[in-house]
């Protein structure tokens, strides 16, 4: 196996909080690793590595602590692999194994109080006979479990089912064989092969049921990896054939025919057709598609056929890096974890230390039968306080709040991005591209005394063909409208936020902001009308000139989105204060935001000012969630407490950023907003129930309402609590499910 920075393994055999912790501690226990995730929910951990570790001695570390480990890409190339139905289906048959010998076992046990079928004798030896096989094929991974993290000096939730249910069990059947060789024994004494049979019966029907919600649950990854077909027709030397997806290159001519999905990213070459991308935009309406459009793998063709290159592959498309993404956020872990962690680490110790101070107080203080309230004190508080539910609290919610992310086209990178959201009070929206729709055009234009219109829009597109800006771009294509003949251009240079300069049929021209070109020592009229009324209907001004002489100015129109406005206010709604950054000058920033409605705006940021503005906010003790798309928003996504990247922005904009909106709209801002506050309040709410069932539970499975009460509360109630309370926290969960 090749050594590799990140590593992922699929691990078996873990079930509580504990062994997410012995996991976790083993691994970091390796040179050259330096940090460790295990997810108790998706059954992975994921090994960030500071130096080159071979795989195999991860997986070697995670076996010699008790569990088994695979690599995960392995594990996921086999067909059908489906880590919670594989759990389900075994589940499944230890469970049918256990109920139906649970079922006479209980009878027996039950009608011994009430009516005679057997003698105390028999009625015994056949409870013995059919305990046996319950524990040993039903009940068995408990207790090799147990044995397992007694050799590494450790405990686990197996440790408390294998103590209480073993204790039960060896002592019914020492009662059973030898009944006279127990002390005070003049009579047949009482046997608890029920409560043995049952506890084990309702913790495996416990975790059958949270295995299935956690398989609902883990829904979405299943979902985004059967979107992308298995093979692709490809034409290689003038010849079409279908060939396995893993096998396409980059540079390959694909042909895709009506009703089938495309296998990768790719340009299209030849045809036209109409592609649903519901899956990346969420927009009902196909998207129409012709040769120099780029199109997504996993998107469904509609009614045309054409032929695309292959751009992006494997492990690069636009698919897999959401699923990678997704992945990596069901992974993780939101700094709340870290509390129940640190519990998880002490807590069965604890509760083992607790069940034999019940024993010991029982037996010295309790009334007769002490040592059968004893015994069920002993088992009932091992039982109860199982910390299944305190490892499930956070990775369940997670899981399904990022999958329904995904599903809304909101990527989420992980737990510690949801928590920080929920301290946001102030979002930063960057202007172009995020309130507007980035697509400026050049809508007027006006010459100074000497000059033609046609001159100055000559001249200044044969600058901006060297620029990638935006504004550049608009020039650019107002050129080509009005069919005018571009010259080359030498001596190019740009400075960024500013303008442009260089030198055009032996003339140099330059075209930027007028303070830029004042500071190079072009003068222009105090008083420019045009200008004036231009900025106050929210456009964008660009001056020219040339040889240091002015020569003309223009306007670009950037109308923001149609759905930026009721966005903006659904964000206030939720509390927020809204900040707009812009590059424009006052009247046109003020122009837009009015429109937008916000009130506050800072105008005349460079691109390497944005991130200082937002370290202003911060030190105003302001938290601050950045919203932008561009390559210059990256380092104030960065610099942000929780950097939001619209999908449609660049690489390294999304890179930077916690969360990613595939839509590339402000809509999707909001809805990651509210899901991540949601997610997060969920995992509080399932920390209150897995806590609670163990603060309320037990004490009163020691014993603390028998002095009130007089009663005592069995092993088998205690064991229906503890499965319960898993299953209560998994289906809390599921609820995000139904977020809209």
């Amino acid at each position: 196996m090749a050594e590799q920075e990140d590593v992922q393994l699929a691990i078996s055999g873990m079930t509580c909080a504990s062994c997410v912790t012995r996991v976790e501690r083993s691994l970091r226990s390796v040179p050259g690793v330096q940090d460790v995730s295990v997810n108790l929910a998706t059954a992975q951990a994921h090994v960030h590595l500071s130096g080159a570790v071979p795989a195999e001695t991860l997986i070697q570390t995670v076996l010699d602590t008790g569990y088994e480990a695979r690599l995960l890409e392995e594990v996921r190339e086999e067909a059908g692999y489906d880590p919670h139905r594989q759990e389900a289906r075994e589940l499944t048959r230890r469970f049918i194994i256990a109920a139906i010998l649970t079922v006479p076992i209980f009878i027996l046990a039950m009608a011994g109080m009430k009516i005679t079928i057997l003698p105390a004798g028999v009625s015994a030896w056949v409870q013995l006979l059919l305990t046996i096989p319950l524990i040993t094929i039903a009940g068995r991974s408990f207790y090799i479990n147990a044995w397992k993290a007694l050799r590494h000096a450790t405990a686990d939730m197996n440790t408390l089912v294998a103590v209480g249910t073993g204790a039960a069990f060896i002592y019914s059947a020492i009662a059973t064989i030898t009944p006279h060789s127990l002390p005070g024994s003049e009579h047949m004494p009482a046997v608890y092969f029920d409560t043995a049979a049952m506890i084990i019966t309702l913790i495996l029907m416990g975790r059958l049921l949270e295995a299935r919600a956690k398989g609902r649950a883990s829904q979405a990854i299943q979902k985004l990896m059967g979107l992308a077909p298995r093979t692709a027709r490809v034409i290689r030397d003038g010849v079409e054939e279908e060939i396995p997806l893993a096998e396409v290159q980059p540079g390959d001519v694909i042909r895709v025919r009506p009703g089938e999905r495309l296998p990768v990213d790719g340009i299209v070459l030849e045809g036209r057709s109409s592609v649903d991308e519901s899956m990346l935009t969420g927009e009902p309406i196909p998207a129409e598609k012709g040769p120099g459009d780029p199109v997504t793998g996993a998107t469904l063709n509609a009614v045309g056929s054409f032929t695309f290159r292959a751009t992006r592959v494997g492990k690069e498309t636009v698919l897999a890096q959401i699923i990678r993404l997704v992945e990596q956020a069901q992974g993780s872990k939101a700094p709340v974890q870290r509390l129940a962690d640190r519990i998880a680490a002490v807590f069965v110790p604890i509760v083992i230390g607790l069940a034999i101070l019940t024993f010991v107080f029982w037996m010295a203080l309790g009334p007769a039968p002490t040592f059968a309230h004893a015994l069920n004190a002993f088992i009932a508080v091992l039982i109860i306080a199982c910390p299944c539910a305190l490892g499930l609290a956070t990775p369940t919610a997670i899981m399904v709040g990022t999958g329904k992310g995904a599903e809304m086209g909101v990527l989420i990178k992980g737990g510690e991005s949801l928590e920080r959201i929920q301290r946001v009070d102030t979002v930063v929206l960057d202007k172009t591209g995020t309130i507007t729709r980035g697509k400026p055009e050049i809508t007027e234009l006006e010459a100074a005394p000497g000059f033609m219109l046609s001159e100055v829009l000559r001249l200044a597109a044969a600058v901006e063909m060297l620029s990638e800006h935006p504004l550049a771009q608009a020039v650019i294509s107002k050129a080509r409208a009005m069919e005018l003949e571009i010259s080359p251009a030498v001596d190019f240079m740009a400075e960024t936020g500013h303008g442009t300069v260089a030198v055009v049929e032996n003339r140099r021209v330059q075209v930027g902001r007028r303070q830029w070109l004042q500071e190079q020592g072009v003068v222009f009229p105090e008083s420019i009308p045009a200008v004036e009324e231009w900025e106050s209907r929210g456009m964008t001004p660009l001056y020219v000139a040339v040889d240091g002489i002015p020569a003309g100015w223009m306007a670009a129109s950037d109308p923001i989105k149609d759905d930026s406005a009721l966005a903006i206010r659904d964000l206030k709604r939720l509390g927020l204060e809204i900040v707009m950054l812009t590059g424009d000058a006052q009247a046109t920033a003020q122009a837009v935001a009015k429109v937008a409605g916000i009130e506050r705006v800072v105008w005349g940021v460079l691109p390497t000012g944005k991130a200082e503005v937002i370290k202003q906010l911060q030190s105003e003790g302001r938290t601050v969630a950045m919203i932008g798309d561009g390559l210059n928003d990256a380092p104030a996504l960065a610099q942000s407490d929780v950097g939001i990247a619209l999908g449609t922005g660049t690489d390294v904009a999304i890179e930077a950023a916690d969360i990613t909106l595939v839509r590339g709209d402000l809509p999707s801002a909001v809805t990651a907003l509210r899901l991540s506050r949601r997610t997060l309040r969920t995992i509080y709410q399932n920390f209150f129930w897995a806590f609670i069932y163990n603060v309320i539970g037990i004490p009163i499975a020691a014993g603390a309402l028998y002095p009130f009460t007089g009663l005592l509360l069995s092993p088998v109630i205690a064991a229906g609590a503890m499965a319960f309370s898993s299953v209560s926290v998994v289906s809390n969960s599921l609820r995000l499910k139904r977020f809209r």
